[in-house]
C-alpha cells in the first residue's frame, strides 16, 4: 500500500474516532458523576460550606454534636472551606479566633457567633458559612454505613420545611423536584422560580437555576434536573414588597 493511501486511511480513522467521542453536551441528563471528576476532600466527604455564600440559608434546626464533621468558610478570606471534626469537648478550632463551642448549636447560631467574634478584631463585616458535612458514625440518626463514608448524599438548604443532608438512592434516579419533596416541600416564603443547584465539577462549582414552579405546578417535566452525589440545592426567600 502506498504512503499516500496509508495517510488517507489514518485520516478517516481519526475523524471517525472524533465523531464517536462527541455525543453532545448533556451536562444534567445523568446524575452520576463523570470518572474524571475531581475527588472530594477528606475521604470523599464534600464540604457543603464551600458552595454557600449567604448566611440566610444556613440550617437553624439540627444541632451540631461532638464527632460531627463540619465545614466553616469565611467568605471575606477568599479561601476554601475548612473541614473540622467537632472534638469530644464540643469545640472546634475556628479560623482566626481559635476554640469555639460548636456542640449544641445549629449551623446558623455557630456561624453568627464566629461572625460576632471576627468583627471584634478582624473584619468590619464578616460573612461566615457553617455546614454539617457528616454526622458522627455512632449517631443513630447518621446516614452512613458501618464500612465507612460510602453512601452518596445531596443537601437542601433554605426555604424548605426540613433542611439537611439526604441519602441519594443507589437504585433509582431522583430529580430536583423530588429532592424538594423529600425535604418536606417549600416553606411559606420560598421562591420556587429560581432554585439554585450547585454542583462540583473538575473546573469548579457550577450553578444552574431551575424554575421549580414550571415543573411542579405546570408539569414541564423536561426541565426537571437529575440529582448527582454532593449536589447542593438552595431555595432562596421570596422578596416581599409592602
Amino acid at each position: 500500500m502506498s504512503i499516500s493511501r496509508l495517510l488517507l486511511v489514518a485520516l478517516f480513522a481519526s475523524a471517525g474516532i472524533s465523531q464517536a467521542q462527541d455525543p453532545g453536551v448533556r451536562e444534567f441528563q445523568d446524575r452520576r458523576p463523570e470518572t474524571t471528576a475531581a475527588p472530594a476532600p477528606t475521604g470523599g466527604v464534600a464540604m457543603s460550606a464551600g458552595v454557600i455564600n449567604s448566611m440566610d440559608v444556613l440550617d437553624d434546626t439540627q444541632p451540631i454534636e461532638s464527632g460531627d464533621l463540619i465545614s466553616i468558610r469565611i467568605v471575606e478570606d477568599r479561601r476554601e472551606a475548612l473541614q473540622l471534626r467537632v472534638g469530644a469537648t464540643g469545640e472546634v478550632n475556628a479560623p482566626h479566633i481559635g476554640l469555639v463551642k460548636a456542640a449544641g448549636r445549629t449551623c446558623k447560631i455557630l456561624a453568627y457567633e464566629i461572625k460576632r467574634r471576627l468583627e471584634l478584631n478582624y473584619y468590619n463585616a464578616a460573612t461566615v458559612v457553617v455546614a454539617i458535612d457528616l454526622k458522627r458514625i455512632d449517631n443513630p440518626n447518621a446516614r452512613t454505613t458501618t464500612s465507612g463514608y460510602d453512601i452518596e448524599f445531596f443537601t437542601v438548604y433554605g426555604q424548605v420545611l426540613r433542611q439537611g443532608k439526604y441519602e441519594l438512592p443507589q437504585d433509582e434516579d431522583i430529580t430536583i423536584s423530588q429532592a424538594i419533596l423529600r425535604a418536606g416541600g417549600f416553606a411559606q416564603f420560598a421562591y420556587p422560580q429560581k432554585v439554585k443547584l450547585v454542583r462540583k465539577t473538575p473546573s469548579g462549582n457550577k450553578t444552574i437555576l431551575v424554575n421549580l414552579d414550571q415543573i411542579m405546578r405546570r408539569g414541564n417535566l423536561e426541565y426537571d434536573v437529575f440529582i448527582r452525589k454532593n449536589d447542593v440545592i438552595i431555595v432562596d426567600e421570596k422578596k416581599v414588597n409592602f
